[in-house]
């Protein structure tokens, strides 16, 4: 049986009094929400942190709605995947999120986890997410306590793959995120929220938490969709997912066009040229396969999860394809 190491619990009511602890403990601290990716990692020692501060007690990151203006859509952090899976404004307006909320994990999970949890959750690999028996026996990994990637075979950088399902339909969708820490709050883009170090792959400081999502709201034109290959399609994390958000026209051509992929490294892919292949074009076959060959040029998977790394190359155009086709405003 994997059991949690001692720790002390913390449960603070406000987000200034939550980010001040995190700032006090320092390296010995970590946020809990949903607790369902942490919870796993610390059983198997990949965190053992001597203070949990639990977010759960703050109302304030809580709430899906409008601003004044109507044209921006708040999600609190504190939202739990199924909630945001099933609100008819999500779905309404951001029909690729509220697919990828649906999607991760399996329903129980849903019910439990939250989206900041998700936006924040760590990267996985191979030879990372297993027993502190299992990565000892193998002399440990660049992310945690050894000094080579197992995946490169060189320990100049990792390259655990970014996994969770929310994130690259949030970039797509031109969404910004909210941080509050001791020195105050801050706004970033979804896109910049992300690194390629797959040990840290957010900008978010230790002290720092999450606490909204913003998303802008534009016309009714606006569509989204999401793809996602998995093992078992009951809970499994991606081999490969596949968001997309799209400006149409009236008359229902390209006004502009954003694809992201994920799970192929350690931070979400935009893929690069897509408004110049559709722009004022109807998302027909020969466009939708001139974009699939695109991003499949774009992508080079690496052998971070248990699959093979051609075959989730080959698998790209055929999520991309699907992704398009599941557009609406054609």
């Amino acid at each position: 049986m994997l059991r949690l190491h001692p720790f002390r619990y913390h449960r603070p009511d406000t987000i200034e009094e939550a980010a001040s602890l995190l700032a006090e403990f320092g390296a010995d601290a970590m946020p809990i929400a949903g607790g369902t990716d942490l919870m796993p990692n610390m059983k198997h020692r990949l965190f053992t942190p001597a203070h949990v501060v639990s977010l759960n007690g703050i109302d304030a990151m809580r709430g899906i709605g409008f601003n004044a203006a109507g044209d921006r859509l708040r999600i609190g952090a504190l939202e739990k995947l199924a909630d945001v899976a099933s609100h008819p404004v999500v779905r309404r307006h951001c029909p690729g999120l509220a697919e990828a909320a649906g999607l991760v994990a399996g329903p129980q999970l849903r019910n439990m986890g939250t989206i900041g949890g998700n936006v924040c959750l760590d990267t996985r690999c191979t030879y990372y997410n297993q027993t502190e028996f299992w990565r000892a026996a193998l002399g440990y990994c660049l992310k945690k306590d050894g000094t080579v990637c197992h995946v490169t075979r060189v320990g100049r950088k990792c390259v655990a793959a970014h996994s969770a399902d929310t994130p690259p339909n949030l970039i797509a969708l031109g969404a910004s995120l909210s941080l509050t820490g001791p020195g105050g709050t801050r706004e970033i883009d979804a896109g910049d929220f992300f690194v390629t170090d797959g040990i840290l792959n957010t900008r978010r400081a230790p002290d720092e938490i999450v606490t909204e999502v913003v998303i802008p709201i534009t016309n009714g034109r606006h569509r989204s969709s999401y793809m996602k290959l998995r093992q078992r399609n009951s809970i499994d994390f991606p081999l490969l997912s596949v968001a997309i958000a799209g400006e149409f026209e009236d008359d229902g051509t390209v006004a502009g066009l954003t694809g992201v992929v994920s799970a192929l490294g350690a931070r979400p892919r935009v893929l690069a040229g897509w408004t110049e292949i559709a722009a004022g074009k109807r998302l027909g076959s020969r466009v939708i396969e001139a974009l699939a060959e695109r991003a499949w040029s774009q992508c080079r998977p690496l052998e971070n999860i248990i699959v093979d790394a051609e075959w989730r190359r080959a698998m790209v155009p055929v999520f991309v394809k699907r992704a398009l086709e599941g557009l609406d405003g054609k």
